[in-house]
């Protein structure tokens, strides 16, 4: 079987971006135990992306959301992709976990409930963020996770439409046919968890990645080289909870189209390299 390898050099101008990032001021003492609930994801194969053979059968599925068939093209072609091991945050960076790192850098302190997630975050205070917990762990290098990480995590070994499964159901997720308008405490739909256990990969707040944004290689010709409309050139996933259900989709790539970053529930997740025990890298 070919395998699309992790493309090494976009990997490394990901982390290059992640670094350029202002040094942000750091509390004296680091935390003495990692606030992040980690989930272990290991090496494997993502089937990322959608086959271009059944790119009109997905717009067609979901024609009532008012997405335009062209916008599912970019998800195009299906790949097999080899994604080494790493970890990932079970839920989303939440307002408890922003407020210290907020005090600290000078930034706004949020006023959303504690446990529900930040949201409004540009991508570059993200990666300073992720740059100033690894810190305060003690020099772990946290991170935004890949693109390529995110469907991994959220997909698990198959192909699924939805982390937790093939078919959409109302209550697996914080997205707009839930009807709340406002995000919910992180975790709270424990039954859309995907196959690794990661929660909220669908809903409540779409997510940034590392990754910016460029068509998978072999995509078809029509989809655009980039885009200039999006306010930040960086891809998110997973959608929010003012999103319909297309963008629960693991395959679907979005990205932030509106400059108000509270109003349309940005916010993201940590990742990082896999942890490493008695000198092997965690199965």
């Amino acid at each position: 079987m070919d395998w699309e390898q992790v493309d090494r050099e976009q990997v490394d101008s990901e982390q290059v971006d992640s670094e350029q990032v202002d040094s942000e001021p750091v509390d004296s003492e680091p935390v003495d135990r990692e606030p992040i609930d980690w989930v272990e994801i290991p090496a494997g194969v993502l089937r990322r992306g959608t086959p271009a053979e059944d790119l009109e059968q997905v717009a067609g599925r979901y024609a009532d959301t008012g997405v335009p068939a062209e916008w599912y093209r970019k998800e195009a072609p299906r790949a097999e992709v080899f994604v080494p091991a790493f970890r990932i945050a079970r839920t989303l960076v939440t307002n408890a976990q922003w407020e210290p790192f907020a005090r600290t850098t000078g930034r706004a302190v949020p006023h959303g409930p504690a446990d529900h997630p930040v949201t409004g975050v540009g991508w570059d205070e993200a990666a300073a963020y992720c740059d100033w917990l690894g810190r305060r762990l003690g020099g772990v290098r946290v991170r935004l996770p890949s693109e390529d990480e995110w469907e991994r995590a959220a997909r698990g070994d198959d192909a699924r439409e939805f982390p937790w499964g093939d078919t959409y159901r109302t209550g697996l997720a914080n997205l707009v046919d839930l009807g709340l308008g406002t995000t919910t405490p992180v975790g709270s739909f424990p039954d859309g968890a995907s196959p690794f256990g990661v929660l909220d990969m669908a809903g409540n707040a779409d997510e940034w990645t590392s990754t910016l944004y460029a068509p998978y290689p072999g995509a078809p010709a029509d989809v655009p080289t980039a885009e200039t409309w999006a306010f930040d050139p960086h891809v998110t996933r997973g959608g929010a909870y003012r999103h319909d259900r297309d963008l629960a989709r693991c395959a679907r790539r979005h990205g932030a189209y509106e400059r108000d970053l509270a109003a349309i529930g940005v916010g993201f997740r940590v990742a990082a390299g896999a942890a490493v025990i008695d000198g092997a890298v965690a199965a």
